[in-house]
């Protein structure tokens, strides 16, 4: 019997290889369900959704055009339960005091760049922050969510940074290859 630990890369794997082999139109029902729990739960990487080869007989651009909407939409998706989640926790003293103690300090940790870009930036600053490929955009999500209260303003920022930090990923893949 695995450990608790080894169970959860498990499932992390399986989710990943899932939406690796995703195809046809249930390949975007699997994009937006990862999408959606990355943006509350999981911490994987977004940039994952790229490697979809949804196969859906339109041209390349189209797909990577639409993997990418999909995702955002289920990044904004997720991202507003964990902005509840977030207005919750802000409301709880305990929740944060707890927090605070925490062996990992997350508050702290959160509070450092993160939160910087909130208070100087606001919602841009949410989806700038969004943008980093291979950054974890759970910690982003929920710091900005205990910052702010437009759950409309912080979905669409959420979205144009997801949607961004996919965009220049690929940008940056493709000038690389180019130059290869």
């Amino acid at each position: 019997m695995l450990p608790v630990g080894h169970f959860h890369v498990g499932i992390f794997r399986a989710l990943e290889e899932a939406v690796r082999a995703a195809t046809g139109p249930f390949g975007l029902v699997i994009i937006f369900v990862y999408s959606f729990l990355i943006a509350f739960i999981l911490p994987l990487p977004s940039e994952v959704v790229l490697a979809t080869p949804l196969r859906l007989g339109l041209p390349y651009w189209i797909e990577i055009a639409i993997i990418i909407v999909v995702s955002g939409v289920g990044k904004a998706a997720g991202s507003v339960l964990a902005f509840g989640l977030g207005q919750e926790a802000k409301e709880s003293g305990p929740v944060i005091r707890l927090l605070r103690r925490s062996r990992f300090n997350v508050v702290s940790l959160a509070e450092r760049r993160t939160v910087q870009l909130a208070k100087e930036y606001g919602y841009a600053g949410l989806a700038l922050a969004l943008c980093v490929p291979g950054f974890p955009d759970t910690l982003s999500i929920y710091a900005f969510s205990v910052l702010e209260e437009d759950y409309v303003k912080f979905a669409l920022a959420t979205f144009a940074g997801s949607a961004g930090r996919l965009v220049f990923f690929l940008a940056v893949v493709e000038g690389t290859l180019a130059l290869l």
